[in-house]
């Protein structure tokens, strides 16, 4: 069965990114996934929710700064996800 919360696009796109880079900042995020701030976000407050991200965030002297980790719980689910795609895939 799909992790339904990662069986999206972008979501599962976001997380290979933070798989292949162990964080990565907000801005570099949206550029990867050509997504807006607001879309960027929300999947981000899902995933977090979910206890699969850790979303750091401070400031470098008066600009904030967002950066986007990988969770252990992330990193297990992203697995178990990417191991019942190569299931469906071989099966089919």
């Amino acid at each position: 069965m799909f992790d339904p919360l990662l069986h999206q696009t972008v979501r599962s796109k976001l997380m290979s990114l933070l798989i292949a880079n162990d964080e990565l900042p907000f801005k570099a995020l949206k550029e990867y996934l050509v997504v807006t701030d607001g879309n960027l976000s929300s999947h981000l407050s899902k995933l977090e929710k979910e206890g699969y991200l850790l979303i750091e965030k401070s400031f470098e002297g008066k600009r904030p700064k967002t950066v986007i980790k990988i969770a252990p719980k992330g990193k297990k689910a992203f697995d178990v996800y990417i191991e019942a795609l190569k299931k469906f895939i071989e099966e089919n």
